[in-house]
């Protein structure tokens, strides 16, 4: 991994609610953020953000069952991963985080192309695919494209583990 990229991952987490968790690698960490509708291609999609607790970078690489009774209990499907580049280049990715506007270029395997995090209020972001070339209206990666980029398994598949 060159200097200028960070690992990124979408972990598609069905616990209280079905929700999938954006994670950016920032200061040895993943920052972390809940999306419930998941990320969309639509350059025309606000898509609500929660920030969450950052997790280990190890986390990154979870697919699984959390069992009950744990913090995030339920299935994990790791639904997409690869690398990302800070597209502010005059501000650092901590400075645009404490600052509430990252813009990142993605490169993964369901997902590419820009995307914007903007605070909103409190913990709420949005996230906004940039108008890109990598943008696609006509495209729901959330619905199509489901199995896991780890394993290639589905979510009820994953859930089995535990059974």
């Amino acid at each position: 991994m060159s200097s200028n990229k960070a690992r990124w991952v979408i972990q598609k987490h069905d616990a209280t609610t079905l929700h999938y968790d954006f994670r950016l690698e920032m200061g040895g960490r993943l920052k972390s953020w809940a999306i419930p509708k998941g990320p969309s291609t639509d350059t025309r999609d606000r898509r609500l953000a929660v920030e969450t607790e950052d997790h280990d970078l190890e986390w990154g690489d979870f697919e699984g069952v959390i069992p009950e009774g744990e913090y995030g209990a339920g299935t994990v499907l790791l639904w997409d991963r690869g690398h990302y580049r800070n597209l502010r280049e005059s501000c650092s990715m901590q400075a645009a985080f404490e600052e509430g506007l990252i813009e990142i270029w993605l490169e993964g395997e369901k997902l590419a192309g820009g995307y914007a995090l903007k605070k909103m209020q409190e913990d709420n972001w949005l996230l906004v695919k940039m108008d890109d070339d990598k943008a696609d209206a006509r495209r729901n990666p959330v619905s199509t494209e489901t199995a896991s980029v780890k394993s290639g398994r589905e979510m009820e598949e994953i859930g089995e583990e535990s059974a």
